[in-house]
């Protein structure tokens, strides 16, 4: 297909289908999950260099190292020819190509963290089972915790899910109309999706 996202995993590939599905159902491109962020920047220089690609897009979490992971996908895509910003654009960066490629950093292209931190920011802000899921999360003590500290803020969203009519994964929630998506940082990942395949 012309244009093409790749997601770290079916989480994210779920997630983008459903913001678009939702949002902006004139769109169309395909999303394919690459089964983790090693498989995904292998892939980059391949799937830019693909017959008839118009547009391309890489979704990858920043997880504790921004800079790191923007460098890592920086060089992939210098590597196959196209001459990439020297950092990540806020709203999302977008090259002209050919191919377009576009990048994007969960959670919003310059913080720390993962999908679960941009997922976090559609939860509405008058849901009260959102504060006691981080209640729960921050009274289970630490010796019992089995999560990294750095994985705090996806036990807390799972157990957010957990509390809805038909607890679930994230984009579902999505499509169930459980998460907005008129916010910030989801109307500036929108914005990104239409501009890199419009």
């Amino acid at each position: 297909m012309s244009n093409i996202l790749f997601a770290e995993g079916q989480d994210d590939k779920h997630v983008v289908r459903h913001l678009r599905d939702r949002n902006l159902p004139a769109l169309s491109f395909e999303i394919q999950g690459k089964g983790g962020v090693d498989a995904l920047l292998e892939s980059v220089g391949p799937e830019i260099k693909a017959p008839g690609r118009a547009a391309v897009g890489f979704v990858l979490d920043a997880n504790d190292n921004p800079n790191g992971r923007w460098r890592s996908v920086a060089d992939r895509i210098r590597e196959a020819g196209i001459r990439p910003p020297r950092a990540p654009r806020p709203g999302g960066t977008i090259t002209k190509g050919p191919p377009r490629v576009g990048v994007w950093l969960m959670p919003d292209n310059r913080s720390a963290g993962e999908l679960e931190d941009f997922v976090q920011s559609m939860i509405p802000e008058d849901d009260s089972a959102w504060e006691l899921a981080r209640r729960y999360i921050r009274d289970i003590p630490e010796e019992a915790r089995k999560f990294l500290p750095k994985k705090r803020s996806r036990a807390e969203l799972h157990v957010w899910l957990a509390t809805r009519e038909n607890p679930g994964l994230m984009g579902a929630a999505i499509g169930r109309g459980d998460l907005k998506t008129d916010g910030p940082l989801c109307a500036a990942f929108l914005a990104w999706l239409e501009a890199l395949f419009a």
